[in-house]
């Protein structure tokens, strides 16, 4: 007989995790995650999903770095241990580029969530940031970029700003950030928080993938909401010559996060992501 997705991740993370953890606390976690990503996932994904939602956050719950301070830190010096954790994390989730993991451990994630969300800023998962919208899990927004492949110089093209924490990470793993966003008061928060934390990024309004062609060609094109059903070829076309779109595709926010590059397409990891909003 066949194991449930749940059942499975539970195995795993139990020999994994079974001795420096309540084995009763891992089986919880793995019910969460499976609760959480119950109808988002498609067939032979989810018991991907569910292992890597419930092991991040098993990883976070784990004993602090060796020699920590003990005494209380002020919350800049919280955050900056936070993040340091995070980075751990996303090096054991198979995240490998130095580039990516220094930006991630470099913005600080908890400006660009809600402040009621601030203590889960480093969870590895989305958070809701209004207008139906979401701020991507760390672990989502480290592979996408990492996944460009991005050379020294790039320009990049991202689309769907949401908060503005992926154009702030690509701000420093590349030379030129355009990010679009659909929503005017989500872009309009994003540009005033990046003109602070990121001042190179340029936020544009409107339709995400036709409103930064007059800035193409794109060494990389990272898009964070899913396409449906295929890559959008609009975007495709504003590629440089050897340039990389990593976009998920899918239906009812559960797809594949796809690379493109030189007409080849690879997809990569199973993925949920809010819908891609398009003009077309």
């Amino acid at each position: 007989m066949s194991e449930e997705p749940g059942e499975r991740a539970a195995r795993e993370l139990l020999a994994e995790f079974g001795t420096r953890l309540d084995p009763a606390y891992v089986c919880d976690e793995v019910r969460r995650a499976t609760r959480e990503l119950e109808g988002q996932t498609r067939p032979g994904g989810a018991t991907e999903l569910i292992h890597r939602l419930a092991r991040t956050r098993l990883l976070s719950r784990l004993d602090p770095v060796p020699g920590a301070d003990d005494a209380a830190p002020d919350p800049g010096d919280a955050a900056a241990a936070c993040r340091a954790r995070m980075v751990e994390r996303l090096r054991d989730a198979g995240i490998r580029d130095e580039r990516v993991l220094a930006a991630m451990g470099a913005v600080p994630r908890e400006r660009f969530v809600r402040p009621e969300l601030a203590a889960e800023a480093y969870d590895d998962t989305p958070l809701d940031i209004g207008h139906d919208q979401t701020i991507s899990a760390p672990w989502a927004v480290a592979f996408g970029i990492a996944s460009l492949g991005l050379p020294q110089h790039a320009r990049v093209l991202e689309v769907g700003t949401g908060s503005g924490y992926g154009a702030a990470v690509l701000a420093r793993c590349a030379a030129e950030v355009v990010t679009v966003e659909r929503d005017p008061e989500l872009a309009a928060a994003a540009r005033d928080l990046l003109a602070r934390l990121a001042p190179d990024v340029e936020v544009r309004t409107g339709d995400g993938v036709h409103a930064g062609v007059d800035r193409a060609p794109y060494d990389g094109i990272l898009v964070t909401a899913m396409a449906s059903g295929r890559l959008p070829r609009p975007l495709v076309r504003q590629l440089a010559p050897g340039g990389t779109l990593v976009c998920p595709v899918g239906t009812n926010r559960v797809g594949t996060l796809v690379r493109w590059r030189d007409g080849a397409v690879e997809e990569l990891a199973p993925v949920t992501f809010v819908p891609l909003v398009t003009g077309d």
